[in-house]
């Protein structure tokens, strides 16, 4: 006769405190007690997902299923506090009945003493052994002598381990070890866990499988010797570059451990060809430049060796632009390529008739990962007037043509591209060259540094800076002197507001040899989510000689959206307390 099973529902019936037997009853609410709602919100999760009383909540139970259910409750609770270290809990359960069989279980949990480890052997055998960053690993393995034994934790740390043998090239390790031991009277947890790594295979052949360009335009991207330690790090590399390049649509990159011949491992590039052609189109509005309508043309190659071409028109009522750039891959510098650009502007506004025609030939590479350069020569012929001549009732136009090369550089270093919470970013350029008789020289430069405060609110601060060295600032042009006011200046000013001016009553922006703006602004997001507000401080000056520095203060909302950060702010400038308020409106990040 077997006794065990008829034991173990009698030993279940006591802890139950001898659960009275209802002929029928609902569930009608499982409340869980002696647990901290905020610190212990994973075990009571972890103990509602057990529980088979919470799924037949609301349904009438017979007695002999009501009674199967409440003798379960105990020991689905007991298992579901196991994964976090608590092998030892008490767990009572009170099942009050109201008079229609309605019934609440209240499940009363006494976590008890948590298991710790008490000896951990956590160790590597072969090659892997004598590498610094493996045995960086195993010192760092979690949960450490003396900690609780977290199941979860356990298996992130093991499983982080052998996910770095693998990226390291460590392709034959197995576990010659894995066992831990629970001692429940001792309330500890012994763990033996060894690695045997096998050799460390070496980068072998890389094969790009595509069909379309030249076989050697993708060879310069690879940045590894063949022969030499293998890593996943490389391959992750040569991804990003991949998808920089926006050829294809699919990268898959594979390597083959079992076709390994010598220890050096066959990798193979995988790649899709992407549409040729992408096409663009939208409306525009601005409070200056007028409605208008934006059109796009982007080959993505060209032709078997790479080549891009990029055609954009903005045609609004007061300003239209046109530009074409024509690129060839230039890969000794990841990311690199040779630029040729063409662009016509047009402006008529109240305050300038202004046209120009910029030649852009051009050098782009990505130094490193944070920090990309440009160096290029320009070549500007800009024509522009403010006044109308007295006399004629017509134009009085200046001249300019302007040859100048210019290296401009980009930094980013931030946690997060799209929503930055610690690090800065920062955009410069110097010219040197010359325009009419005389020389000249610019220098421009501007930083933004974020830094979260709390889980909710970040603080980010914005710097720029721009000077202009020469004795005939008459001569230059609009487009390369220094505005200041309006969205990423000074808000609470229009556009190109503050700085020198015409004389009155036309008074209209002449832009100036120097700027200097700051800001400060501080966003904080309601209970973490996607809608912020955000209230900010704006300060700068357009000037020749010295600044008279303007200021504006304004609030503004945040929406963190699928496509990117949205903002939209409204300002005051506080140095004309009668002028009109200003709205702001951006989509997409501010680095």
């Amino acid at each position: 006769m077997r006794i065990q099973p008829l034991l173990s529902i009698l030993a279940a019936s006591c802890l139950l405190g001898a659960a009275p037997a209802y002929a029928r009853g609902i569930i009608d609410k499982v409340v869980i007690q002696g647990l901290d709602k905020d610190a212990d919100a994973e075990i009571i999760e972890n103990i509602e997902a057990s529980l088979s009383l919470y799924t037949n909540q609301d349904k009438p139970q017979d007695e002999a299923r009501l009674e199967y259910l409440l003798l379960q409750a105990e020991s689905q609770a007991r298992e579901a506090l196991e994964p976090f270290g608590f092998y030892s809990p008490t767990i009572t359960l009170d099942t009050p009945r109201s008079d229609d069989d309605h019934i609440t279980v209240t499940v009363h949990v006494d976590k008890g003493e948590p298991v710790r480890v008490r000896e951990s052997h956590v160790a590597l055998t072969g090659p892997a052994k004598y590498d610094r960053y493996m045995t960086g690993d195993l010192e760092h393995f979690e949960p450490g002598s003396g900690e609780v034994f977290n199941h979860a934790t356990y298996e992130s740390s093991k499983n982080a381990i052998s996910r770095r043998l693998g990226e390291r090239g460590y392709f034959d390790a197995d576990f010659t070890s894995r066992e831990v031991r629970v001692t429940r009277a001792d309330h500890a947890a012994d763990i033996d866990l060894v690695w045997d790594s096998g050799a460390r295979y070496n980068m072998g052949p890389l094969t790009f499988n595509q069909d379309y360009f030249r076989p050697k335009l993708l060879d310069p991207l690879v940045d590894w010797e063949q022969g030499s330690y293998f890593h996943q790090g490389k391959l992750d590399r040569l991804r990003e570059s991949l998808i920089k390049l926006d050829y294809f649509s699919v990268i898959d990159i594979q390597t083959r451990p079992d076709d390994a011949v010598g220890y050096e491992v066959p990798i193979d590039a995988n790649l899709t060809l992407a549409r040729r052609s992408i096409y663009t189109a939208g409306l525009s509005y601005g409070s200056e430049s007028g409605t208008g309508v934006r059109l796009g043309l982007e080959r993505r190659y060209v032709n078997a060796r790479g080549h891009k071409l990029n055609t954009e028109l903005d045609y609004a009522q007061n300003r239209k632009s046109l530009t074409t750039q024509y690129r060839i891959p230039a890969f000794r510098w990841l990311d690199g390529w040779y630029g040729f650009a063409l662009s016509a502007y047009d402006e008529q506004t109240d305050y300038i008739d202004l046209r120009n025609i910029r030649f852009v030939a051009s050098r782009s590479g990505e130094v490193n990962h944070h920090l990309t350069a440009i160096a290029s020569l320009n070549v500007l012929r800009e024509r522009w007037s403010y006044d109308m001549d007295a006399n004629t009732d017509k134009r009085i136009y200046e001249y300019a043509t302007l040859i100048y090369p210019e290296l401009s550089a980009t930094y980013t270093d931030v946690d997060d591209r799209m929503f930055p919470r610690r690090g800065f970013s920062a955009n410069a350029f110097v010219r040197i060259g010359t325009h009419s008789d005389s020389a000249f020289a610019q220098a421009w430069m501007r930083l933004r540094w974020f830094q979260g405060l709390g889980e909710s609110s970040r603080l980010i601060l914005r710097g720029e800076g721009g000077a202009t060295w020469t004795e005939e600032l008459v001569g230059m042009p609009p487009s390369v002197r220094f505005f200041a006011g309006g969205d990423q200046s000074v808000r609470g000013y229009a556009f190109r507001e503050v700085g020198p001016r015409t004389p009155p009553p036309d008074n209209y922006a002449l832009g100036a040899k120097h700027v200097i703006t700051a800001s400060a602004e501080f966003e904080h997001y309601f209970n973490n989510g996607p809608w912020g507000a955000a209230a900010f401080v704006d300060a700068g000056d357009a000037f020749d000689n010295m600044p008279d520095f303007r200021f504006g203060v304004g609030i503004g909302v945040r929406w963190r959206s699928p496509i990117g950060p949205v903002r939209i702010d409204i300002a005051h400038g506080l140095d004309h307390p009668d002028s009109q308020f200003q709205i702001y409106l951006n989509i997409g990040t501010n680095l």
